[in-house]
């Protein structure tokens, strides 16, 4: 519990720190500082889209053929394959969406796994895209009167708040990214992000 907190922690530094960086100018052009003001739907629109630049060119750059690739020795043993860490992250953005709009996921999220039917490299992106646009519509909803205002959690009984969820999509998203790299490393693709 302590970790989850320090964690939490963490990534709400990360957030408002991502909100505040400055956007290097193009060359041949003088830096002024300007002040701009940002939302905070704005600030937590900016995770999920730096998420997503990772994220999708990393779902990409895997051949099709290896969509089914999962480590089967050490302590990969039992994980989820490329192409179902995909829907997993696509399913929970539903899921997280549908909470921050109080409203039924709107497709089939599978128990987190994603729709069963859902099997072929370009239907798996396809249900990734769309739930990033879902997830980006959800986060616009945000505002300062109702950051903190709590929903019903999509994980079980109680209430999360709406920063919480936010941030939720972010951190989860990333988590799987993570593993993600593994599995092009280990097929010999060097992740764009990392190119």
């Amino acid at each position: 519990m302590k970790m989850r907190f320090s964690y939490l922690i963490f990534c709400v530094l990360a957030l408002a720190l991502s909100g505040t960086a400055q956007e290097k100018p193009a060359q041949g052009k003088k830096y002024t500082k300007k002040e701009e003001h940002r939302t905070v739907a704005q600030v937590l629109d900016r995770t999920v889209t730096n998420l997503e630049r990772d994220f999708v060119p990393a779902a990409e750059a895997m051949p099709e053929d290896k969509y089914g690739f999962a480590p089967t020795e050490g302590e990969f043993k039992g994980w989820r394959n490329f192409g179902q860490q995909i829907k997993h992250v696509a399913a929970v953005n539903y899921e997280l969406g549908a909470a921050l709009l109080q409203e039924k996921p709107p497709t089939d999220v599978n128990d987190e796994a994603g729709p069963a039917s859902t099997t072929t490299k370009a239907d798996i992106l396809k249900y990734l895209h769309d739930s990033f646009v879902y997830v980006h519509k959800a986060i616009e909803t945000i505002n300062d009167k109702n950051l903190v205002e709590t929903v019903k959690s999509p994980f079980g009984e109680g209430s999360v708040t709406r920063l919480g969820l936010a941030t939720s999509v972010a951190w989860h998203g990333f988590d799987h990214y993570g593993q993600m790299v593994e599995y092009l490393r280990m097929n010999g693709i060097v992740p764009p992000a990392s190119r």
